[in-house]
């Protein structure tokens, strides 16, 4: 381990847990976050094999700023700053970007902003984050425990928490936005019942919404689904649900 290399995983420690900082784990998630104005503060790649032909093959934009700023670093240094070494062989540290929910809800937007209800799985609120910005959500607020900045839930993202607000709230509170709950209980779902300024809420895949909100909610929508299946995983439900809000406003 050269001199720095304690430094190095002290700063990959720490960030960890910092409220102001990302972990970005993987080639593709320190390619989102960049170009979608991520301020990287350090990225390291082992110098056997650093990533530059990704780069040039997937994000030719980006190859000039990996050249430059790529921090090389022995293989078995790279393989302890994270749990899980990346396949893409690619890590670094970012600033998480402000958020003001406040505003955000107080304004009635032209996309919905996605509730998450206590979700249970870094992986699968990642994989929600992900479709949220593909289908251009305005957000995506979470309750609950779980923190939606992890290490993981950034995997599952492919880093684009860097293309919309992702929040932890302790609960949601009263805004200008109509709240719309996602559940089975509710009527089935035609794309046209989706306003753009809702807030969608989805309770997680094992308790579903809890009575609280269900309350608050103007309308409870089920999306249709064959006889005998029961759910839908939480990512899937959302991707199907935006996807339908989408194409309704196309339409």
């Amino acid at each position: 381990m050269t001199a720095a290399g304690p430094a190095l995983l002290e700063r990959f420690r720490r960030a960890r847990s910092d409220p102001e900082r990302a972990v970005l784990e993987g080639f593709h998630a320190l390619k989102h976050a960049l170009r979608f104005g991520a301020a990287v503060e350090v990225a390291c790649a082992p110098a056997a094999a650093p990533p530059m032909a990704l780069a040039r093959r997937l994000a030719p934009d980006l190859a000039g700023w990996l050249a430059q700023q790529l921090l090389l670093v022995p293989e078995d240094l790279f393989e302890r700053l994270t749990p899980s070494p990346p396949a893409t062989a690619v890590v670094a540290i970012a600033r998480r970007p402000a958020a003001d929910p406040p505003a955000l809800l107080a304004a009635r937007g032209d996309a919905p902003v996605v509730l998450l209800e206590r979700p249970s799985h870094h992986g699968n609120l990642g994989a929600v984050v992900r479709v949220a910005a593909a289908a251009g959500a305005a957000a995506v607020l979470t309750t609950g425990p779980l923190e939606p900045w992890h290490p993981n839930a950034l995997r599952g993202s492919t880093g684009l928490h860097y293309a919309l607000p992702v929040v932890r709230l302790e609960r949601l509170p009263e805004c200008a936005r109509p709240l719309l709950a996602i559940d089975p209980a509710g009527t089935p779902l035609r794309p046209g019942d989706l306003r753009d300024d809702a807030v969608l809420a989805f309770g997680s895949e094992r308790r579903g919404l809890g009575p609280a909100l269900r309350a608050r909610a103007e309308r409870t929508l089920a999306l249709p689904m064959r006889p005998g299946v029961s759910s839908l995983n939480l990512a899937t439900a959302v991707a199907a649900v935006l996807y339908a809000w989408r194409l309704a406003r196309r339409d």
